[in-house]
């Protein structure tokens, strides 16, 4: 199935992939913050609503602040989450044993780093996405590693170069413990491709740092796999 127009299915209703395994309650163990869930939740409430400038119409506003931030990586989870949600229900041609466990573990991170956010936003997150991945064969490994490979990438990217924009410590605390973890997707998607190329120079510059981008740059890229639009015309840019 190679053109996909996908709504993502709505928390806790019947077909949203949440394993048993990496539940809620036990991913956010693994953040270690557990005990801060109401805490941030309770901030998000605080978090002023009036918008400085008005989105498109037929737009969706990420918001501003620490909130838009938020909103902006919640999008990118629901994205990947999506994407791993396909590649899972329809496997590419050759898969391995090997592969289909791995990837159905990156799989789980991102349905539980998507359903963290949204949580903890409550009702400030922004809706589900409608996303549109017409362009990826489904059906060919080398489409669907290289899609894998280029969101991984961007995912790390995102988290790197909104750090900065994040004013509340727990915040940043979240995020550096949710982009070591899409490192370590990008890191074993770029070996599956080409075993000894998960640090190579178009990841890790020169100074053995990941490459950062922002938000306007990021979702440049991720309007290509999006039917919804988003708008970030709020977002903090320093």
């Amino acid at each position: 199935m190679n053109n996909k127009n996908l709504n993502l299915p709505p928390f806790g209703k019947e077909g949203d992939v949440q394993p048993a395994a990496i539940n809620r309650r036990k991913f956010l163990s693994y953040l270690g913050m557990a005990g801060s869930t109401a805490a941030i939740i309770s901030a998000c409430s605080k978090d002023d609503d009036n918008d400085d400038n008005m989105a498109p119409p037929g737009s969706i506003d990420l918001g501003k602040d620490d909130i838009g931030i938020l909103n902006y990586a919640y999008a990118l989870e629901q994205l990947e989450a999506a994407f791993y949600t396909q590649v899972i229900a329809s496997p590419f041609s050759g898969i391995t044993a090997n592969e289909t466990a791995l990837l159905t573990d990156i799989r789980h991170h991102e349905v539980a780093h998507r359903e963290f956010f949204k949580a903890a936003l409550g009702a400030k997150a922004i809706t589900s996405l409608e996303v549109n991945f017409a362009a990826i064969n489904f059906g060919s490994r080398d489409s669907v590693l290289a899609t894998a490979k280029a969101f991984e990438d961007l995912g790390v990217s995102a988290y790197n170069g909104a750090g900065k924009l994040l004013v509340k410590p727990d915040y940043l605390v979240l995020a550096g413990k949710i982009v070591s973890v899409e490192a370590r997707h990008a890191a074993l998607i770029r070996d599956l491709i080409s075993n000894g190329t998960f640090a190579d120079s178009s990841a890790v510059d020169a100074n053995g740092l990941d490459m950062a981008k922002s938000p306007n740059d990021v979702l440049g890229v991720a309007k290509t796999y999006l039917k919804s639009v988003l708008w970030a015309g709020n977002l903090p840019t320093s």
